[in-house]
């Protein structure tokens, strides 16, 4: 039986990851913050050990038991208005090289980090593992170099490396603040939602089928690959939207060009995943409108 390490394990991310583990018979260390708030969102099962540890103090912690693979999620203000804190971002990074040497440390041979789509900056085109990339804001450019440098120390350590640049993601224990939260809690009261105008091709992909990824890539990732995380379909936002709305409130107007779009606001977003089904033997399953 394999054991899994996880850090940001009370995300919707991490918690979908732990439910497709367990189905595949891992065993599952959980690195959370201790106090978190979302610790209900951990399955409870007896192959799920929770350690209490703040992202800080990953450079002493010790892991009794011996994993094989470790997935680094957790990250500090990923938010709109936290994304340009350079301060914090820079902490960011050297967290991520303390997650791979603690991952040395507790005997894994994969390590995979959290990437995002923020790395690439703004495009036009489908983003590929081997797209150069130009990240604007803050925390794109601290995933840029922490993918980079975790490479490499996962090369000077002796562990295979791989780096998921997630795009969109929604599904059970999403945040409160996401846009489809955020619409779908509107709808829910009667209220029309205030949104840009929503012209941005967008690509999303449910929390369960982003686990699969994750979990397929530490079985047949490539060594050293980069790989986007989506669905591989884009579709106007405003549509996707509109899904949301014909299914909880039909008669609720959508409020379209009320807010601008923020700053570094990419309009096409839309992940070629063809390395990742090639490599991992992955597909999406579930599409946007179940």
């Amino acid at each position: 039986m394999k054991r899994l390490a996880i850090t940001g394990a009370t995300g919707m991310i991490g918690s979908a990851i732990i439910r497709e583990a367990l189905k595949q018979n891992y065993e599952i260390t959980c690195l959370v913050r201790d106090g978190s708030s979302r610790m209900k969102n951990i399955p409870q099962d007896s192959k799920v050990k929770v350690v209490c540890c703040d992202i800080s103090n990953y450079s002493s912690l010790e892991i009794e038991e011996k994993c094989d693979v470790f997935i680094h999620l957790a990250w500090d203000k990923t938010s709109v208005g936290g994304r340009d804190d350079v301060d914090c971002q820079l902490k960011n990074i050297q967290y991520t090289l303390d997650a791979v040497r603690l991952a040395k440390r507790c005997g894994c041979s994969v390590f995979i980090g959290a990437g995002s789509q923020a790395e690439y900056g703004v495009q036009s085109v489908p983003l590929t593992p081997n797209l150069p990339v130009n990240p604007e804001s803050g925390y794109g450019i601290a995933k840029y170099t922490a993918g980079k440098l975790s490479a490499m120390l996962c090369k000077q350590l002796g562990m295979r490396f791989n780096w998921m640049r997630i795009l969109s993601v929604y599904g059970p224990n999403d945040g409160e603040n996401t846009l489809i939260s955020y619409v779908i809690r509107e709808l829910k009261a009667g209220r029309s939602p205030e949104l840009t105008k929503c012209e941005q091709i967008w690509d999303y992909l449910h929390c369960d089928d982003a686990a699969r990824a994750f979990l397929a890539v530490a079985e047949k990732g490539v060594d050293g690959k980069f790989y986007p995380l989506g669905s591989g379909r884009g579709r106007k936002l405003c549509e996707y939207i509109e899904v949301l709305r014909n299914a909880i409130a039909p008669d609720v107007s959508l409020g379209f060009g009320k807010k601008e779009y923020y700053p570094h606001q990419p309009m096409y977003l839309v992940a070629d995943v063809s390395e990742l089904e090639k490599d991992a033997e992955w597909r999406p399953k579930i599409k946007f409108m179940e």
